[in-house]
């Protein structure tokens, strides 16, 4: 049975950091593309972080570049995502998902987590 749980999310002031994971399990991980989307209320679903665990290669949505990395630990099938200077827009749910395409478009993701809360607010 392929999982892919979330957890990190929170309540976080503007200016401020957290961090993502997502524990990934069914699947051969090196092989796949996996990243997060995130959806804020009356928003379409917005890609915003991907990674390659099998060569490292990454993609950044540019509203989060230079703020977001992303990363793997390939023996314990886990992604973070470091998010730091968090803005009151990038309040939204996160959802981890992979793919064995090389894409990041949402409807090419076969397996998705159930999405965590993420609030940036004062």
């Amino acid at each position: 049975e392929v999982r892919l749980v979330e957890s990190g999310g929170g309540l976080v002031r503007p200016g401020g950091s957290l961090r993502l994971s997502c524990v990934a399990s069914g699947f051969t991980f090196e092989r796949y593309i996996i990243g997060w989307f995130r959806q804020a209320p009356g928003k379409e679903r917005e890609a915003v972080a991907f990674i390659s665990p099998g060569d490292g290669a990454t993609n950044y949505a540019d509203s989060v570049k230079a703020r977001f990395t992303i990363s793997t630990d390939n023996v314990k099938n886990t992604m973070y995502l470091e998010m730091e200077s968090l803005k009151p827009e990038d309040t939204a749910v996160y959802y981890c998902a992979a793919t064995v395409e090389r894409t990041v478009v949402a409807s090419e993701f076969e397996y998705w987590g159930q999405g965590i809360q993420v609030t940036v607010s004062s």
